[in-house]
């Protein structure tokens, strides 16, 4: 019998035991990582380390550059990452060809539509980050009007969505005013939750989904966590439902190193 996978349940125990970390080993929980830190992931994962979550999904839920880059077949065309000015000069002439003018960016690090603004032509995003007003990298993609915002929450089998609106504010957030109707996904759109889930190896998440005037589904982010505010799921179901798939995964990531499963416990 192969050696029973350590299993890290805490930060702090992360911490303690980076460096003697083995290949198999699991780190049970989300990295609480300080901005710049994202390379550990790298490192977890070149040397086998597993993650529950998945260590591709918690960067993904740190980037909206590396979500965009990940699915931007998904996206909004001609949403792109401007990771400098030579990248926005690309951009502004694909945009000014398709005739784009009002333009949405977005911001690394920022959530609950707080780092979301809309710009009413490329050429004030050019300005913007030629005087260092927008730092790099950020998102941009073309303004769409009258869209629908879709909220989609997904914990193993557990499926549930609700749009959001606010007639006031183009950011649909209820962080920023909106308000929540609980909805039914098509087949549609559950199929494109169920690619990006799989493309980014997670098993729970938070996912926007932008469905336009005629009918157009589009991926707009994906995130392990997210408020519960317009859910109909408590807060107390979603941290046992979470619970329960985090231990089932567990025990099979040791059952199939062939050891036996004891549980989570702390090194």
């Amino acid at each position: 019998m192969r050696r029973r996978p350590r299993i890290i349940s805490d930060n702090s125990t992360l911490s303690q035991h980076y460096h003697v970390l083995e290949q198999g080993d699991i780190i049970c929980c989300r990295l609480r990582l300080k901005p710049g830190e994202d390379h550990l992931l790298l490192d977890l994962s070149r040397r086998g380390i597993i993650g529950v979550p998945s260590l591709s999904s918690q960067l993904c839920s740190r980037s909206k550059a590396f979500q965009t880059r990940l699915f931007s077949w998904a996206m909004v065309p001609a949403t792109t990452v401007i990771y400098t000015m030579h990248d926005l000069l690309q951009a502004m002439a694909g945009y000014g060809q398709a005739g784009v003018s009002k333009v949405v960016v977005k911001l690394e690090g920022k959530n609950g539509g707080l780092g979301v603004f809309l710009y009413q032509s490329i050429e004030d995003v050019y300005s913007q980050s030629a005087l260092g007003s927008i730092p790099y990298p950020y998102v941009m993609q073309p303004f769409v009007s009258d869209c629908r915002d879709l909220r989609v929450i997904v914990i193993g089998d557990y499926w549930e969505a609700y749009e959001r609106s606010n007639p006031y504010n183009f950011r649909h957030n209820l962080h920023c005013g909106g308000a929540p109707t609980p909805v039914a996904l098509s087949v549609e759109q559950q199929t494109l939750c169920r690619r990006i889930m799989a493309q980014g190896e997670f098993r729970s998440a938070h996912i926007d989904l932008m469905v336009t005037a005629d009918g157009r589904n589009y991926f707009t982010e994906i995130n392990l966590r997210g408020g519960l505010r317009g859910a109909r799921i408590s807060s107390e179901e979603y941290q046992q439902r979470l619970a329960d798939l985090h231990e089932r995964w567990c025990a099979s990531l040791v059952e199939q190193a062939g050891a036996t499963w004891e549980g989570k416990k702390k090194e």
